[in-house]
């Protein structure tokens, strides 16, 4: 299957779960993701882009000044984003547009943000979605991910094992994508790399990579 093909593959399965993922999510959601978002906003400011914004989570945490954009590949999620967006009152514009292939200016925005959208991306889609994030963000702006990793701890591990196949196929997504390991062959620096929620979710910070000539 080309990248085409998968991408297509990704809509569909986000196209089919968008109206019950805030309640698939709902657990996790309370008890991991939302102390989370909010570490991972903080000193947030300018021009910010919300690679994958889902249904929208992570709206209540966006900065309440500057330019907010959230993009997503499946219409129906960006549907129920225009919702929350709608409930909250959020300053942000949604757009319909895949975070691999945007159309933004070259170094548009202050930071970039991307919440466990590299889980979802295969091994080949990796490297080509980080050069883009790199394209857009600034010289010297953030790029920060979130991502799981599998735990180091033997049962946890075993846990997570279980889980991967129910993952794999309601989300698409998977525990090891180790997506660091493209860092350097985007042009980009890995200013950051921490754990925070155990060990198996983790912060990536990277950095457009200071080339000749800029």
């Amino acid at each position: 299957m080309d990248g085409g093909g998968r991408r297509v593959g990704e809509k569909r399965t986000y196209d089919h779960i968008a109206r019950i993922y805030d309640l698939l999510d709902l657990p996790f959601e309370y008890r991991r993701y939302r102390p989370i978002r909010r570490i991972l906003f903080e000193g947030v400011g300018g021009a910010v882009l919300d690679a994958g914004v889902g249904t929208g989570r992570n709206m209540p945490f966006y900065p309440p000044e500057g330019e907010v954009v959230g993009v997503d590949l499946s219409a129906r999620m960006l549907a129920q984003a225009r919702k929350r967006n709608a409930r909250l009152g959020v300053a942000a514009e949604l757009r319909l547009m895949d975070a691999m292939a945007t159309d933004f200016p070259d170094g548009h925005f202050d930071y970039v943000i991307a919440t466990f959208l590299f889980c979802v991306l295969d091994d080949e889609d990796q490297l080509p979605a980080l050069r883009e994030l790199r394209r857009i963000c600034k010289p010297g702006g953030d790029i920060r991910l979130l991502e799981y990793a599998y735990s180091r701890d033997p049962l946890k591990r075993f846990v997570m094992r279980l889980w991967s196949p129910w993952v794999r196929l309601v989300y698409g997504a998977t525990f090891d994508r180790n997506t660091e390991q493209y860092v350097d062959a985007a042009g980009l620096e890995l200013i950051e790399e921490r754990f925070l929620f155990q060990d198996i979710i983790k912060l990536l910070v990277l950095r457009p990579r200071h080339t000749k000539g800029h």
